[in-house]
Protein backbone atom coordinates (compact mmCIF):
# COMPACT_ATOMS: atom_id res chain seq x y z
CA UNK A 1 0.00 0.00 0.00
CA UNK A 2 1.10 3.52 -1.03
CA UNK A 3 0.67 6.57 1.01
CA UNK A 4 0.97 10.05 -0.19
CA UNK A 5 2.20 12.86 1.81
CA UNK A 6 2.59 16.61 0.35
CA UNK A 7 4.38 19.60 2.31
CA UNK A 8 4.18 23.54 1.93
CA UNK A 9 7.31 22.89 -0.51
CA UNK A 10 4.96 21.00 -2.98
CA UNK A 11 7.27 18.06 -1.89
CA UNK A 12 5.59 14.55 -2.65
CA UNK A 13 6.65 11.40 -0.43
CA UNK A 14 5.64 8.33 -1.21
CA UNK A 15 5.30 6.10 1.66
CA UNK A 16 5.14 2.28 1.25
CA UNK A 17 4.04 -0.15 3.98
CA UNK A 18 2.54 -3.27 4.69
CA UNK A 19 -0.69 -1.86 6.39
CA UNK A 20 -2.27 1.16 6.46
CA UNK A 21 -1.37 4.08 8.70
CA UNK A 22 -2.63 4.64 12.40
CA UNK A 23 -3.78 8.01 12.95
CA UNK A 24 -0.97 8.89 15.53
CA UNK A 25 1.47 7.68 12.89
CA UNK A 26 0.37 10.06 10.34
CA UNK A 27 0.79 13.02 12.52
CA UNK A 28 4.77 11.53 13.38
CA UNK A 29 4.88 11.41 9.28
CA UNK A 30 3.12 14.71 9.01
CA UNK A 31 5.71 16.00 11.10
CA UNK A 32 8.88 14.49 9.56
CA UNK A 33 8.47 15.66 6.59
CA UNK A 34 7.81 19.23 6.96
CA UNK A 35 4.27 19.92 8.01
CA UNK A 36 2.99 17.77 5.21
CA UNK A 37 -0.48 16.35 4.58
CA UNK A 38 -1.66 13.34 3.73
CA UNK A 39 -2.70 13.18 0.36
CA UNK A 40 -6.30 11.11 0.01
CA UNK A 41 -4.90 9.50 -3.41
CA UNK A 42 -3.73 6.37 -4.81
CA UNK A 43 -1.83 7.64 -7.68
CA UNK A 44 -1.02 11.21 -9.00
CA UNK A 45 -1.91 12.59 -11.64
CA UNK A 46 0.55 15.30 -12.36
CA UNK A 47 4.34 15.28 -13.10
CA UNK A 48 7.05 14.78 -10.80
CA UNK A 49 10.84 13.85 -10.76
CA UNK A 50 11.94 10.98 -8.37
CA UNK A 51 13.56 7.87 -8.41
CA UNK A 52 12.84 4.78 -10.27
CA UNK A 53 10.09 1.97 -9.09
CA UNK A 54 12.65 -0.78 -9.09
CA UNK A 55 15.63 0.80 -7.53
CA UNK A 56 14.90 2.12 -3.33
CA UNK A 57 17.83 4.75 -2.82
CA UNK A 58 19.97 5.20 -0.39
CA UNK A 59 17.68 8.45 1.30
CA UNK A 60 15.36 5.82 1.62
CA UNK A 61 17.21 3.56 3.66
CA UNK A 62 17.82 6.10 5.80
CA UNK A 63 14.28 7.82 6.32
CA UNK A 64 12.85 4.18 7.06
CA UNK A 65 15.38 3.67 9.77
CA UNK A 66 14.04 7.48 11.07
CA UNK A 67 10.51 6.07 11.39
CA UNK A 68 11.57 2.89 13.00
CA UNK A 69 13.24 5.14 15.53
CA UNK A 70 10.09 7.32 16.31
CA UNK A 71 8.22 3.99 16.74
CA UNK A 72 6.18 3.61 13.14
CA UNK A 73 6.17 0.03 12.62
CA UNK A 74 5.57 -1.85 9.31
CA UNK A 75 6.93 1.25 6.45
CA UNK A 76 9.06 -0.69 3.71
CA UNK A 77 10.15 2.72 1.66
CA UNK A 78 10.02 6.11 1.33
CA UNK A 79 10.96 8.32 -1.56
CA UNK A 80 10.70 11.75 -2.63
CA UNK A 81 9.30 13.48 -5.78
CA UNK A 82 9.50 16.74 -6.85
CA UNK A 83 7.24 18.43 -8.73
CA UNK A 84 7.65 19.52 -12.60
CA UNK A 85 5.67 20.73 -15.67
CA UNK A 86 4.31 18.66 -18.05
CA UNK A 87 7.28 19.50 -20.59
CA UNK A 88 10.32 18.59 -18.23
CA UNK A 89 12.58 16.51 -20.48
CA UNK A 90 16.01 16.48 -18.09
Amino acid sequence: MIHFFVNPSNTVYGVQTQEDLAQEDISKLNWLFGNAKKLDKQTLSDYYVGPRAAMITPWSTNAVEITQNMGIQGILRIEEFQPVSAEFTE
